[in-house]
């Protein structure tokens, strides 16, 4: 489609060229051409060999910029104006903007700058303009416009300032970019506007506060050819997690139309997270799908007056995700290569934002941007930083979470960024969307509340560069809050942000990471909710000892999975109608319960890989389960359902081994297509070693055989019977984690749960501690590990030490509970060594 590029040009002659090629330039022109366009360059020389796809274009230098603005006699004239500039002043930093971009935009171009860039527009219209190659395979309701583009074709024309996009400062949406553009005039017109959108009222602001000098700032112009992507879908990635700075994921976006409208946050795009290690080893680790409303798109308003226009998505498309899993795989292997490459360029790790998209005639994918992520890639990792809240009330709205802390102060609803002097430093910014011409007060709230967006919208990516909470997306935000309202933005609860009536009490810990003691007994995490996963990853710890299912089920999946199985036959209509609407995506209904399965699981194991992540399939009790949708036609009913029909004698029954082969699906397809072999199933309320036996063979019939591709299966020491037979139970599985709640309620006889009797519940009563001292024993002499993953060593020090001391192999903690039981363990561990070594002296003496 593309011909051969244009001769490159000398060193010597870049310095004083008008226009230079993508081909020409890369990561070393940033001064010359701009971090975009720099980037751009970068990956059509580097990247392209290794199948990433980049339309390509040329670039006006901050040469022909500075050639432009000395030849007219602009600097002293924009000195002038910008003498007493206030830019604390919303009204001061407005009148001197527009005047300096007024004072641009009516000085034309010299004549050698306008011909210069209507030569390089016409070279690049001869590059694409093989009507047989571009108007290939196209139907005819698009072959009018084809044949009308394949003589002037059709360019994004992107602002790219000399100091954009740098690694610790984004510039992001600070100049403009203008899509549709065709014709010499067309082009001229908008590299003009860019030229003046150096003054933007956000882009003086922004280099002020940054204390970039704004004479010192060139600006370039990028002309791209355009992606066809009206036609199709775009979005936005991160090689990194936007919100914790988990390295290991890719994060996607996509909605329908041109990606403008994902950047600033007008749709609620679909979210996709891919994990890079496993797909880098070639497996297909995607973790989790999420489906955004995309109501809108941005196509061609071709005729019109405008480059663009908005119209409706059909409900239909609305409803189905934007990208195949092939796509999504393709498009997370380039983040991969992109983060790979710059890396390696800049000699530090180096996390990428990137902008992409599919053109829908030809059906290709193309990365049109990439810069540096500039946010996490930044933060310190000797502190970590969490909020708590402390109290709760109503909630009035919830969205996305953008960062993970909280804020609060008095609601501020403005719906139009005319009104922004109205703000106070401190409020809470409720809108409808921000772009870059709010960020003057953006960076004066206490939080963001947003109706549309997504993580990647331009409020979400101000919010966490400037360190403040946002939720996005909300829908009704604007309506439910009023202005004058004290609410509380909580980012701390997992991938859900809520907004709270009144100033809610909260704390901040900070931990210091630094200098922290290894301990010989491995410190485990208890983990329950996959969206905190990423965030958990980050407290130093040797992999999770208790991942629960029940968290994923209750939460994400909502239904009983024989409700799913037995779909067609449920008897109660209401709850069938809302398992339908549960599952719209889904004609095959047991399908939607192994996709959540496995995306939570899976996002549990990625987040401490390579670290063993030991998961407990389901522990509901039939009380539990029939709370579940549709779960009373399916449970029965039980006077003692804490002892009754739970855990192992529920995979093997007739009665519910169709849910359980749902729990393998899901298992499986999280260690064989995902990669993530350091997930190990875990067996709870085994009675007996035979049923145990039962359990395995159920789990070989679906494709989960102990001791192939490395599976490893354990059981829960949580029954009076698992210590009493450890010897035959270490001879079934590969290892125990003690469950000291249950079994200090079956060891005393007791229900916890009853008033009457809990102050008997004690993990240190002495005969609970005979019984963990006799399965540690047993597990060590048939080489078996043994954890715990019991609330006790979080609340007592004294129980933490005994484990240590009769040599446990591993502490599964809650994660509030981690780093004070690290270090009381180190102590033990570092005293018990001293008294071992005084012990060895004196048999010497």
């Amino acid at each position: 489609m593309v011909t051969t590029a244009p001769e490159q040009t000398s060193q010597q002659a870049k310095e004083q060229a008008l226009v230079l090629w993508f081909e020409e330039v890369g990561l070393a022109d940033i001064s010359w051409v701009g971090g975009k366009n720099a980037s751009l360059g970068e990956m059509i020389q580097q990247l392209t060999s290794k199948g990433i796809r980049v339309p390509t274009g040329f670039a006006t230098t901050a040469y022909a910029y500075r050639y432009f603005i000395e030849k007219a006699g602009l600097q002293e004239k924009l000195r002038r104006l910008f003498a007493d500039l206030d830019v604390e002043d919303v009204n001061n930093l407005r009148e001197r903007g527009k005047q300096a971009r007024n004072l641009i935009l009516n000085t034309p171009f010299p004549p050698e700058l306008q011909s210069a860039i209507a030569t390089a527009y016409l070279k690049l219209c001869q590059r694409y303009g093989n009507k047989s190659q571009l108007c290939e395979g196209v139907g005819p309701d698009y072959q009018e416009q084809c044949e009308q583009f394949s003589q002037e074709i059709d360019v994004a024309v992107r602002s790219s300032a000399t100091a954009e996009d740098l690694p610790d400062a984004s510039f992001a949406g600070q100049q403009e970019t203008y899509l549709n553009v065709s014709g010499v005039q067309g082009v001229l017109e908008a590299c003009h506007r860019c030229f003046a959108s150096l003054f933007t009222d956000r882009a003086i602001s922004y280099r002020q506060n940054r204390n970039f000098d704004h004479f010192e700032v060139a600006l370039s112009v990028g002309v791209q050819k355009m992606v066809r992507s009206d036609l199709a879908c775009s979005g936005v990635m991160f090689s990194i997690d936007t919100e914790t700075g988990f390295r290991n994921a890719a994060l996607i976006t996509a909605a329908y139309g041109l990606g403008e409208n994902v950047v600033q946050g007008a749709v609620n795009p679909d979210e996709y997270f891919v994990f890079k290690p496993t797909l880098k080893q070639g497996f297909r680790p995607i973790l989790d799908k999420r489906l955004g409303s995309k109501d809108i798109k941005m196509v061609y308003d071709i005729g019109g007056s405008k480059y663009t226009k908005n119209v409706s998505v059909p409900a239909e498309e609305r409803s189905q995700y934007a990208l195949t899993e092939e796509e999504i795989l393709q498009l997370a292997n380039w983040a991969c290569l992109i983060e790979d490459h710059y890396s390696q360029v800049r000699g530090t790790y180096t996390p990428m934002d990137i902008e992409w998209a599919k053109d829908g005639i030809t059906n290709q994918l193309f990365v049109v941007q990439a810069r540096p992520e500039t946010v996490q890639s930044q933060k310190a990792a000797s502190v970590l930083r969490t909020y708590r809240l402390q109290g709760t009330s109503e909630v009035l709205v919830r969205g996305r979470a953008v960062g993970e802390m909280i804020g609060q102060g008095q609601a501020r609803v403005i719906l139009n960024v005319n009104k922004i002097d109205l703000f106070q430093a401190g409020e809470v910014l409720v809108t409808n969307k921000t772009d870059p011409d709010w960020e003057p007060i953006m960076k004066k709230a206490s939080a963001i509340i947003t109706n549309q967006g997504g993580r990647t919208c331009h409020a979400a990516i101000i919010a966490r560069e400037m360190g403040i909470p946002a939720i996005v997306g909300c829908g009704d935000a604007t309506k439910v809050i009023k202005t004058g309202q004290e609410v509380t933005v909580s980012c701390a609860e997992g991938e859900e942000g809520r907004v709270y009536a009144g100033l809610l009490p909260f704390e901040v810990q900070e931990t210091t990471l630094k200098n922290l003691p290894r301990t010989r007994t491995q410190i485990l995490m208890n983990v329950g909710n996959p969206e905190e996963a990423f965030s958990l990853a980050a407290i130093p710890c040797d992999g999770v000892g208790l991942a629960r299912l029940e968290f994923i089920i209750t939460n994400h999946i909502q239904v009983h999975p024989l409700a799913l199985v037995h779909y067609d036959t449920l008897e109660d209509e209401l709850v069938k109608a809302e398992i339908a609407q549960l599952t719209a995506l889904y004609q095959n209904k047991p399908l939607f319960f192994v996709d959540k399965l496995a995306h939570g699981i899976g996002r549990i194991g990625a987040a401490f890989y390579p670290n063993p992540v030991v998961v407990r399939l389901s522990d509901f009790k039939s009380n539990e389960y029939a709370n579940l949708l549709g779960g009373r036609q399916f449970e029965p009913h039980e006077e003692n359902p804490m002892i009754g029909w739970r855990g192992a004698s529920r995979y093997c029954d007739p009665n519910y081994s169709a849910a359980f082969a749902l729990e393998c699906e899901a298992l499986k397809r999280v260690r064989d297509e995902m990669g993530l072999t350091n997930v190990i199933p875990m067996i709870p309320f085994c009675r007996t070693p035979d049923e145990g036996r039962k359990v395995l063979a159920e789990m070989a019939k679906h494709g989960l055989e102990r001791g192939k591709n490395g599976l490893q299966v354990y059981v829960m020491c949580e029954i009076p019977s698992n210590v009493i037979f450890a010897d035959d139970f270490s001879k079934v599985f590969d290892g125990f984690s003690i469950g000291s709640n249950d079994l200090t309620q079956l060891t005393l006889g007791l229900d916890r749960d009853s008033a009457l009797v809990a102050h008997i519940f004690d993990e240190r009563n002495e005969a609970v501690k005979r019984m963990v001292q006799i399965a540690i024993k047993a597990a060590k002499k048939y080489g078996r590990k043994i954890g715990i993953c019991g609330q006790a060593p979080s609340d007592y020090p004294e129980f933490a030490r005994f484990l240590v001391e009769q040599g446990i192999d591993s502490i599964s903690l809650n994660p509030d509970s981690v780093m004070k039981t690290l270090l009381n363990i180190a102590q033990v561990e570092e005293s018990s060594s001293a008294m071992g070594l005084i012990e060895e002296i004196a048999k010497v003496q």
